[in-house]
């Protein structure tokens, strides 16, 4: 039987069972609240973030990995990236533009998994991308083409569990959700 507590923490008074004061602390709050602006919880932060390191140890490689394997599943997506009309893909990794756009690619999902504990900081980011690729004439098909990429990818490469990989649908739901709105507006 557990012990049921109260505890004042910063005149916060937090009930728990038997360890989760410690948690309550360690999380910076209830792990499993829901954000009302993500729809994430401090978990699946935490699990988007710590899966989410051993791709950006190497950004570049892991960036181009993905655009090729994009481009693989959805051709058609090859012609809004000028830069690569007449190149072969093993020629994309010395095109100095492509590079460019990986770089920029994989600063951005960086800057939007790092920051999802500020969730109005990331909104704002994802409307900038909307924005930009509206410009673009990208539509939201292939964003849903570069996320059903994503996905399999991280299936076959982090062998993610499914805890894992829900969050990271929820994380991306919630990027697209502000990408759509700024991609649809500017039209």
């Amino acid at each position: 039987m557990f012990r049921k507590s109260v505890y004042s923490v910063s005149n916060l008074k937090i009930k728990h069972t038997m360890g989760g004061w410690f948690s309550y602390v360690w999380w910076g709050g209830d792990p499993d609240a829901c954000d009302p602006i993500s729809g994430l919880t401090k978990r699946e932060i935490h699990a988007v973030q710590k899966s989410w390191a051993p791709v950006y140890a190497n950004p570049v490689a892991n960036g181009t990995e993905l655009l090729k394997r994009f481009f693989r599943a959805y051709p058609n997506n090859k012609t809004y990236f000028k830069m690569l009309t007449n190149i072969s893909e093993e020629q994309f990794s010395e095109n100095i533009q492509f590079k460019a756009h990986v770089v920029n690619l994989m600063s951005s999902l960086n800057l939007a998994v790092k920051n999802l504990d500020q969730p109005e900081v990331v909104a704002a980011l994802m409307v900038k991308i909307g924005d930009s690729h509206a410009k673009r004439h990208i539509k939201e098909q292939n964003f849903h083409e570069l996320k059903d990429v994503i996905v399999k990818m991280y299936i076959e490469v982090l062998k993610l569990d499914a805890t894992t990989l829900a969050a990271w649908g929820k994380a991306v739901d919630f990027w697209y959700k502000h990408i759509f709105v700024a991609l649809n507006s500017s039209r």
